[in-house]
C-alpha cells in the first residue's frame, strides 16, 4: 500500500540540559553520557528497520527531540554514514535539526552544514524575557539573533525559528514584541504554537496550584489574528494550522505527517507509521540502548526492530481517522476529495454529510470540488470542527 510513498525519517534526540517547565516530549536530564552508546544505538536501529524497506530511498529526515544540538558533529557523522548506508537519500532530500539557540557555536554551524544538514529549526520561543525565564530557557533574544546571524553566514538558507504564544503574565504588548522580533529576523518558516498546559508538566503543576494564572483563552485568540494577519502582510502563507512559509518553503518533513504518508521513526519514544504499521518504540535511554545491543534479536518485518515497545496494524477506520485529523489542519489544502475516495471508496463530503453542511453553514468550513478545508474563523475552532468527524 505504501511502498511507492516518499518514506521520511523521524530520528528522535531524548537528551536535554534543562527540561522547559512546558514540555511533556519524551525528555531527560542529567544523561548526556549515555550519548555515545545512544548514537551507535541508532545506528543499530537504522540498519533493523532498513533490513526489509520496500521504499527506494527517503526524501525527508528529522532530527528531533529533546534537544539534538547536544549531539556532537562525530556523532552525527557515524549517524550520517549509516543513515545513507540504509536509507539511500533522494539528491534533494530536506534534512533537519532541532536547535537550542545557545548550542549553536559558529563552528558547530560549519560543521553540521558541511555533514549534509540543510534545514534549522531554531527554538526562539518568545522574545520576552520573563516568558523565557517562565518556561526555563538557557538562551535570551540576543542568542538567538546571533545563532540566527551564524546559521546564515554557515550557509543555511531553510531557517524555522519555533515561537510559543498564551503563557500565563504574557501580554499581547509582549507576544507583539515578539512577532516584531520574527519579522526582523525573517526566517523562511515560522512555527506558533499557542501553549498547551500538559498533565505533569511544571508550568500545569504551578498554574493547577494558583501559583500563576491560567492563560486567557480570548486573549489567547487575539495574539492568534494578530501574528497571522501581520505574517500574512509580510508575505508568508499560512499552510498549516500553527505554520507559516514563505512561498515553497513548507516543511517537507512535516507534511508528510499532515498527508498521512509513511516515516520511520528512529530512537527512544519514537513513534512511527510505515509498512502498514503504526508504533512506538521504547521510553528509556537505557532500556533502548539494552535491546538494541542484543546482536541476537530475531529478524522482524518492515519497519518493526527490537526496540519497538508498541505496533498495531493500521485497519481502514484508524487510517481513515488519522487522515482526517491530520488533512484539517491543512488550511489550503485540507482534505483531498479525490485522493480520499481513492483511499477509503467514498467521498469524504458523501461520507459526513450533516457535519459538513453544518459547519459549512457556520463559515468555519469550506467545500470544494477537489478539497475540503477550513475557513480563517474554522482555524480558531479547529479541534471543535475536527472532533465531529473522528
Amino acid at each position: 500500500m505504501f511502498a511507492q510513498k516518499p518514506l521520511s525519517i523521524y530520528i528522535h534526540i531524548p537528551f536535554c540540559s534543562v527540561r522547559c517547565t512546558y514540555c511533556a516530549f519524551n525528555t531527560y536530564t542529567e544523561l548526556e553520557h549515555l550519548i555515545p552508546a545512544y548514537a551507535d544505538a541508532l545506528c543499530r536501529e537504522l540498519e533493523y528497520a532498513a533490513r526489509h524497506s520496500p521504499h527506494p530511498s527517503a526524501h525527508t529526515v528529522f532530527f528531533g527531540g529533546g534537544t539534538p544540538s547536544l549531539l556532537s558533529p562525530q556523532h552525527y557523522r557515524l549517524i550520517f554514514q549509516t543513515l545513507k548506508r540504509c536509507f539511500p537519500l533522494d539528491a534533494d532530500a530536506e534534512i533537519s535539526l532541532e536547535a537550542n539557540p545557545d548550542d549553536l557555536s559558529p563552528g558547530y554551524l560549519a560543521e553540521l552544514r558541511q555533514l549534509g544538514f540543510n534545514r534549522l529549526s531554531i527554538g526562539m520561543q518568545s522574545a520576552s524575557a520573563k516568558v523565557l525565564r517562565l518556561f526555563d530557557r538557557r538562551h535570551d533574544m540576543q542568542m538567538t539573533v546571533d545563532a540566527f546571524a551564524d546559521a546564515r553566514r554557515a550557509g543555511f538558507d531553510n531557517i524555522n525559528l519555533d515561537v510559543i504564544f498564551g503563557s500565563p503574565d504574557e501580554s499581547l504588548n509582549d507576544w507583539k514584541a515578539t512577532v516584531d522580533a520574527l519579522r526582523r529576523l525573517a526566517p523562511e518558516h515560522i512555527s506558533m504554537y499557542g501553549l498547551e498546559l500538559k498533565g505533569g508538566t511544571a508550568l500545569r503543576l504551578r498554574v493547577d496550584s494558583g501559583e500563576i494564572p491560567a492563560p486567557d483563552d480570548d486573549l489567547f485568540a487575539d495574539m492568534y489574528e494578530y501574528a497571522a494577519e501581520c505574517l500574512a502582510r509580510d508575505g508568508y502563507v499560512q499552510y498549516e494550522i500553527s505554520n507559516w512559509c514563505r512561498p515553497n518553503r513548507e516543511c517537507r518533513h512535516n507534511l508528510q505527517y499532515w498527508r498521512s504518508l509513511p516515516y520511520v521513526g528512529i530512537g527512544s519514544g519514537a513513534h512511527g507509521f510505515a509498512g502498514g504499521y503504526r508504533y512506538s518504540t521504547m521510553t528509556l535511554p537505557k532500556r533502548y540502548i539494552a535491546a538494541l545491543s542484543d546482536a541476537a534479536a530475531p529478524d522482524s518485518v518492515f519497519p518493526l526492530t527490537p526496540a519497538v515497545a508498541r505496533s498495531n496494524r493500521v485497519n481502514a477506520a484508524d487510517d481513515r481517522y488519522e487522515t482526517i485529523m491530520m488533512g484539517l489542519r491543512l488550511t489550503r489544502e485540507g482534505i483531498d476529495r479525490p485522493g480520499f475516495k481513492r483511499r477509503f471508496g467514498q467521498d469524504f463530503v458523501e461520507m459526513f454529510p450533516d457535519a459538513v453542511a453544518k459547519f459549512q453553514s457556520a463559515g468555519l468550513l469550506k467545500v470544494k470540488d477537489d478539497r475540503v478545508h477550513l475557513s480563517d474563523s474554522g482555524r480558531l475552532l479547529s479541534n471543535a470542527v475536527i472532533r465531529e468527524f473522528v
